[in-house]
């Protein structure tokens, strides 16, 4: 069942797509797509891939699109103040309401995970879990704005959207996934509703959060108190910054999933390893397909405190065929060759009724990984 809404809000109205109904007392997952993307664009790929279809047959999914960036928005009329990042994630908690949801999980790209970012920081108990792909914390300092104003001078808004989304290497040799998203950059969405959304991206404020110190500041500290998933390709322009949002969260409620050979979109690149990466995340969370709905509330104190080996946040890369897991300086903590075709996730998790948390290594059998598709990846529903 999937059914679209105009939503009205504080400020002004947004469009959400819904697949499915709220299920006993599970979340549902919500999604936020990035700049120069809309819902289709950013996450049909992924959801559309057989492993994630089997996730979401468990839970309904709300896909968010920021106003005026869905198909065939019309233009806003002159004079129009686009909201401010601040006032996306404001807009948020009417999109609940409506639709009678409870609470979510959260699968936001680049500016979408800011938006879900603040959206949790402003309402912690709507929020039991974050992915948060491609996620800057930070302002934008006055070096990126000069570089932006510079680049505005010699390059055009699609340019420049290219440029966050793909590395140097990427807009070079993968020519096919360069050309598909420069031409839906450009035609699928409305010119000046997208530079709008761009300005308030671009005019963002840092989400002031901070590391807390187990027993000094845990409980007063800005910080995610959720679970968060933190993903990034390896040769994406947002690895520094997904570093560095790792570095301003707790330690034992967060994962950073660095996939290697991947790049600026790994929802769309690599489907495949984000579907079981996110499997893992929402089991560890406690929710498995095989537990009847009905009783499954949120775990309380879920994700408790580390050892003192597991005090800094684990960081997972995966390679084809092998996996490496490593601490956040790169040393290595465990470094495991597979063989062909058979897969390892690493995820962070807690059981319930215990009061340490633990690094389990899933191993499941899986065949090589299709390559990527463009056709028809775009236009779905």
């Amino acid at each position: 069942i999937i059914t679209e809404h105009d939503i009205e809000t504080p400020h002004g109205v947004l469009h959400v797509t819904m697949r499915g109904v709220p299920k006993g007392n599970r979340p549902v997952i919500l999604t936020y797509h990035d700049i120069g993307l809309n819902h289709k664009s950013c996450f049909n790929t992924l959801f559309n891939y057989e492993d994630m279809q089997e996730i979401t047959q468990h839970f309904a999914v709300v896909h968010v699109d920021a106003p005026g960036q869905q198909e065939g928005a019309p233009p806003f009329p002159s004079g129009y103040r686009y909201p401010t990042m601040d006032e996306l994630a404001e807009m948020l908690p009417s999109v609940m309401t409506q639709l009678k949801v409870n609470s979510v999980i959260g699968i936001g790209v680049g500016a979408g995970a800011y938006i879900l970012s603040r959206f949790a920081l402003n309402n912690p108990t709507l929020v039991e879990g974050l992915v948060l792909i491609n996620v800057d914390p930070c302002a934008e300092g006055w070096i990126d704005w000069a570089a932006s104003k510079l680049s505005g001078w010699t390059s055009n808004l699609v340019d420049i959207i290219m440029a966050h989304h793909f590395s140097t290497d990427e807009l070079t040799e993968n020519q096919e996934l360069i050309q598909t998203y420069r031409l839906h950059i450009a035609q699928d969405i409305n010119q000046d509703n997208l530079a709008l959304f761009c300005g308030s991206y671009q005019y963002r404020r840092d989400l002031e959060i901070e590391r807390p110190i187990v027993g000094l500041n845990e409980d007063t500290v800005n910080t995610l108190t959720c679970p968060a998933l933190l993903v990034v390709g390896d040769t994406s322009p947002a690895v520094e910054a997904v570093v560095e949002c790792n570095s301003r969260l707790n330690p034992t409620k967060t994962t950073l999933l660095k996939m290697a050979d991947c790049g600026g979109l790994p929802q769309v690149v690599q489907p495949g390893k984000l579907a079981e990466a996110f499997k893992y995340f929402v089991q560890g969370m406690g929710y498995s397909k095989e537990t009847p709905s009905a009783s499954l509330n949120r775990p309380s104190g879920f994700y408790s405190h580390s050892s003192a080996k597991e005090k800094n946040n684990k960081h997972i890369a995966i390679r084809p065929y092998w996996l490496a897991v490593h601490q956040p300086d790169s040393a290595p903590l465990m470094d495991e060759v597979m063989n062909v075709g058979l897969l390892a996730l690493a995820i962070q998790m807690t059981p319930v009724c215990l009061g340490f948390s633990v690094m389990l290594i899933l191993f499941l059998l899986s065949p090589i990984p299709k390559p990527f598709s463009v056709g028809g990846n775009l236009g779905c529903s």
